[in-house]
């Protein structure tokens, strides 16, 4: 095997197309002192996902108790309610920041006090599958690198990317209507333009450094160190800049995170990388790579809008026809999907699969819910919507519609998920049925603190016993879907699936194991219809709703003679075979 000093040596030739020699052999000797580093410290353990990976998405602090580390107080709960039936934990940015909610990060190697410390981290780790940030693209102005930077330390000149504010920086993609390059001053009273894609308080790193790509590896290493087997790349599609370009899903920024996980994985191969790229789904999807050497799980994020999309109108057509172009580039990767997450349901993945007419019809109806709209600058200088910031409950439902409506569509976007090929990430909020939080709008002045409430610890425990409420039926009932899902192997990440046409209100997947022996066909309608279908007749012999454990589907008549099956309004059935 070839040495990484070898210039045939892939990390080699990666590096070497992204700086010149003299900067890349520097980087090189880095990089290999880094691996060194680590092999010592780092017990690799090999993983391979499957059905039973269901991955959890809170914040650190998402409940709390007085006199007690957050982190400690998450876990007690997740103890509680939710262990033997989710796995996996992604905790969003934990480390100290100044702004965003945690995705301002002013150190990259430490625990927000305010939650907890390294050891409840590790605690989490022990028994959960943990999931963390790799918040790379930008740092906080209140960072120890900008701090240097703005006191002229020589080592951290090229740190930031200053760009001179006459320059045409028309092309550049804006996912904001900030301004794209922000004021600061530094110690010698000099004003310094600094690029900012998404805040002031946001600086971007230059990964033209070498050092910056050998500090931020350092990071994730330890991250990996403290018990990560899965980083999220944050925003990274934004991550190389190049003047005169669109600095968006540049070759650059492709070979930068193929870098980055080979990297990693020269000390711990099971580590899954996660990109998250909020754009239009053909270009999501470009992040697989070749399917071996990219992401491992690309976020399906043009499903979310989808859904709801799909919901509000009751039809399932746009749905099933974006779902069946859903292809992959090999059998090690695949979706990560999801239907809300700590940011709002982001429009820009539905470019081109829903009309600008249907758009403007869910932002509207969205609206009418009590949900808000953020949005970002186009190169002309106009505004278009971004992001529909919503709890996703709500963005279903009218206020004024019961909550019996409300709680059976909710479940049938998550039970969707569920079934979706792939793994299913579930925010917090969704798991318990959380409203529009309008105070936090109020209070903090940011569309997305809507969908970002915290939780009293002892007040939610009181909802989640009380017989009744929409938070205890969303809890129990959302976690029966999951008990059911990671015990069938026909919903294995990798295995063989089919979307079916089989009528325009009904969702239908027929998924099978990977040795082909079971299958299991999901069927879901999003009307407020009774609906009879006819299922293909390739699909034979007995079939049971798992969801039900009726065994008489298949015995029926009407199945007998038609292959014909019944649905009652937003009914969802899993109908298990051989096949």
């Amino acid at each position: 095997m070839k040495h990484i000093s070898d210039s045939e040596h892939t990390i080699n030739k990666r590096i070497n197309k992204l700086y010149p020699p003299e900067i890349a052999e520097r980087a090189v000797n880095s990089i290999i002192d880094l691996i060194f580093k680590y092999k010592q410290r780092i017990i690799s353990k090999e993983y391979h996902l499957s059905e039973k990976d269901i991955i959890l998405i809170t914040y650190g602090d998402q409940v709390n108790r007085h006199h007690e580390a957050s982190l400690q107080t998450l876990k007690e709960f997740m103890d509680k309610h939710l262990k033997g039936v989710i796995n996996s934990i992604h905790i969003l940015p934990f480390y100290p920041s100044s702004s965003d909610d945690g995705f301002s990060v002013v150190s990259y190697n430490a625990v927000d006090p305010r939650m907890g410390s390294w050891r409840e981290i590790e605690q989490i780790a022990g028994d959960y599958r943990l999931m963390v940030d790799g918040v790379i693209n930008h740092v906080s102005q209140f960072s120890d690198w900008f701090k240097a930077y703005l006191a002229n330390d020589r080592y951290f000149q090229d740190y930031f990317i200053e760009v001179d504010p006459s320059i045409d920086l028309s092309m550049v993609t804006r996912p904001r209507a900030t301004p794209l390059l922000s004021e600061f001053t530094d110690e010698q009273g000099k004003i310094r333009h600094i690029w900012t894609t998404f805040s002031k308080d946001q600086v971007d790193l230059n990964y033209k450094s070498h050092r910056v790509l050998r500090n931020v590896l350092d990071s994730l290493f330890y991250y990996i160190e403290k018990g990560a087997t899965l980083i999220r790349f944050d925003a990274i599609a934004f991550i190389w800049k190049e003047l005169g370009t669109t600095c968006v899903h540049l070759p650059q920024t492709h070979e930068l995170i193929q870098l980055m996980r080979e990297v990693l994985h020269e000390v711990a191969p099971e580590v899954i990388i996660i990109t998250e790229t909020n754009v239009p789904h053909h270009e999501n999807v470009s992040y697989f790579g070749s399917g071996a050497d990219e992401a491992q799980m690309v976020y399906n994020f043009a499903l979310p809008p989808l859904l709801v999309h799909s919901i509000l109108t009751g039809n399932t057509r746009t749905l099933t026809s974006w779902a069946k172009t859903l292809t992959l580039p090999s059998n090690k990767v695949c979706f990560f999907n999801f239907t809300a997450s700590h940011d709002g349901i982001g429009l820009r993945p539905v470019k081109d699969i829903l009309s600008d007419e249907e758009v403007v019809n869910l932002v509207e109806r969205v609206k009418g819910h009590g949900g808000l709209v953020s949005y970002r600058a186009e190169a002309d200088g106009s505004q278009s919507p971004y992001e529909l910031n919503c709890s996703y409950i709500d963005a279903l439902s009218d206020p004024n519609e019961e909550d019996t409506i409300r709680f059976k569509r909710m479940l049938l976007a998550q039970a969707t998920v569920l079934v979706m090929p792939g793994v299913p990430g579930i925010y917090f909020h969704s798991l318990v049925g959380s409203r529009n939080y309008h105070e936090g709008v109020k209070h903090s002045g940011i569309n997305r603190a809507i969908n970002r409430e915290k939780y009293n610890m002892d007040w939610l425990e009181e909802e989640l016993s009380t017989q009744g409420t929409l938070a205890k039926r969303m809890l129990d009932s959302y976690k029966r879907l999951i008990s059911i899902r990671i015990n069938e192997e026909a919903f294995n990440p990798f295995g063989k699936f089919e979307f079916l046409d089989l009528d325009d209100r009904i969702f239908a997947i027929d998924q099978q194991c990977c040795g082909d022996v079971e299958r299991v066909v999901a069927l879901h309608n999003f009307s407020e219809e009774v609906v009879t279908c006819i299922l293909p007749e390739n699909i034979k012999g007995s079939l049971s709703d798992i969801l039900t454990s009726n065994c008489t589907i298949a015995n029926s008549e009407a199945f007998k003679d038609r292959r014909e099956i019944t649905l009652e309004p937003y009914q969802i059935m899993w109908l298990k075979g051989k096949i």
